[in-house]
């Protein structure tokens, strides 16, 4: 990142000078605070993953193991950061389509290499989980904090004001907060400098993207979240794969990064890639088999399956409550089949038992993945009906449980944020954060979703809709098909061949 008298700037758009000590500052508070050793060493090496290594072909980066010694030969690092599910489930569909083209996948995850990555990310993400989940408890919160600070959009004019001052409430949109993302990622640079400096690397985080970068690797592709635009998410030194057109128009023209409304100089169209959404190789070959699938049991008159995921902060969980109570007579009616993936959090589930009560003998119970994978396995061209609860012990199992299930259910109700992107009709209820209000917009104009339904009447309403009659989840279906014709689930293999410096083929990949 270049500094000049004072003030950092990204694609030579300047800092203020203040701003550029503050972010200076905030570096210093994470060295302080952590002890932070710039010289240390870390002995990186590859072992087995023993999650997904069969499904995606899954190797693990790990510190001071046994395991093999890294090598650049036909791999591709695939590194993420736990931060909820979201930034998991990118990584994994860029491995999966790396596993496709040939590549194999290399796991890096800065929460589970102890260092400073992961003394500074956990200390992030404990706040980060603490806003998300204050937002839904309190609309006032929602509306004059959360929302502005993760859009960019004003707040009260005194609040405003307080939030574009205090460092920790920079809005997420501004050009300052990238400069502020990018000092505290430096920190990062000794672990990602251990790696082959050319070596191709796809992250699904800015943060993981920076470290890369700051650790003076060249052939690095951030697999671009959310279709809102927003500062924090550039790195000056990568190539950008960005799901949306209207993300690429954003982003090109940085627009609304400047918390005063100035127009700023674009970013170089060669660091911005177009690629379309980053998706699982498994769900986009097999699209037109799943949706004919899901018009085969529509005809037929079988239960229409809904899943539904749950986050572990224990965000929505009315919304949750409430959707369940709703389809209770939907299931004993035979109208609808109820999956309910509660992830690796072992505490929703007993929540979720406490206000079951009597009704708990209805679920069924999916707690290994041999189980989960088995189920799925045989209701492809299987019955299905009742409750049936997932839970895994790792989050392996835990984000991948949605994507297995996802190619054999007919619904998936959603929070419209990184599953906005993926080729299953969907429901979006409430999001949390402002920035996700635009996944839902990009999933109903590409016509595989509905609007995003922000009260709970509006979402069991949708669910009847989607229940009780035909039309709607024959038209997502037939979009779902014609969307794959003209690419645009094809972000994750793109972003293979921009890390990898190759074309992407479809004819080349491999079957599943």
């Amino acid at each position: 990142m270049q500094k000049h008298n004072g003030r950092y700037s990204v694609y030579g758009n300047e800092l203020s000078k203040k701003q550029s000590r503050k972010t200076d500052k905030w570096q210093r508070m994470f060295v302080k605070k952590f002890d932070f050793d710039p010289s240390e060493s870390y002995n990186l090496s590859v072992v087995d993953n023993t999650y997904l290594g069969s499904e995606l072909g899954l190797r693990n980066i790990v510190r001071d193991g046994n395991g093999e010694p890294i090598s650049a030969d036909n791999a591709v690092v695939c590194s993420t950061i736990r931060m909820g599910f979201g930034h998991y489930r990118i990584a994994m569909a860029g491995a999966s389509c790396a596993q496709a083209m040939g590549y194999t996948p290399l796991w890096m995850d800065l929460l589970s290499i102890p260092g400073i990555s992961t003394d500074v990310i956990n200390f992030c993400n404990t706040w980060y989980s603490r806003f998300s989940r204050t937002s839904q408890r309190s609309s006032w919160f929602n509306t004059h904090i959360w929302e502005p600070v993760t859009t960019g959009e004003p707040s009260l004019p005194l609040l405003n004001a307080f939030l574009n001052s205090w460092i920790v409430g920079w809005p997420w949109r501004f050009l300052k907060t990238n400069v502020k993302d990018y000092k505290m990622s430096e920190l990062f640079a000794g672990l990602f400098g251990t790696l082959p400096s050319d070596m191709p690397i796809l992250t699904a985080h800015m943060w993981n993207c920076m470290g890369a970068v700051a650790g003076g690797m060249t052939n690095v592709v951030d697999m671009m979240f959310d279709n809102w635009p927003m500062a924090f998410q550039l790195t000056e030194g990568a190539k950008h794969a960005v799901q949306t057109p209207s993300g690429y128009y954003g982003f090109r023209a940085m627009r609304g990064f400047d918390e005063k409304g100035r127009t700023m100089k674009p970013v170089p169209a060669d660091a911005l890639h177009f690629v379309g959404h980053h998706v699982d190789h498994e769900l986009v070959h097999n699209i037109e088999d799943d949706c004919a699938a899901r018009i085969a049991r529509m005809e037929s008159g079988e239960p229409r399956r809904l899943m539904v995921t749950m986050g572990g902060a224990g965000a929505q969980r009315e919304l949750f409550l409430a959707i369940l109570k709703h389809c209770l007579p939907l299931v004993a009616e035979k109208k609808v089949a109820l999956f309910l993936n509660l992830g690796d959090h072992a505490s929703n589930w007993e929540w979720l038992k406490k206000e079951l009560g009597n009704d708990i003998h209805k679920v069924t119970t999916h707690f290994s993945w041999d189980d989960t994978r088995s189920y799925a396995d045989s209701i492809r061209t299987g019955h299905a009906e009742g409750i049936h609860v997932f839970l895994h012990d790792n989050i392996y199992h835990g984000v991948y449980a949605t994507n297995y299930l996802m190619r054999v259910v007919d619904i998936m109700i959603t929070k419209p944020s990184e599953l906005a992107f993926y080729p299953v009709p969907k429901i979006f209820n409430a999001r949390v954060g402002g920035h996700e209000m635009w996944g839902a917009v990009r999933g109903a104009e590409v016509g595989d979703s509905t609007c995003e339904t922000r009260t709970i009447p509006e979402t069991l309403q949708a669910i009847d809709l989607m229940t009780q009659e035909d039309d709607l989840l024959r038209m997502y279906c037939d979009s779902i098909v014609r969307n794959k014709s003209i690419g645009i689930y094809d972000g994750g293999y793109h972003s293979v061949a921009l890390a990898t410096g190759t074309t992407f083929d479809r004819s080349k990949l491999k079957t599943v």
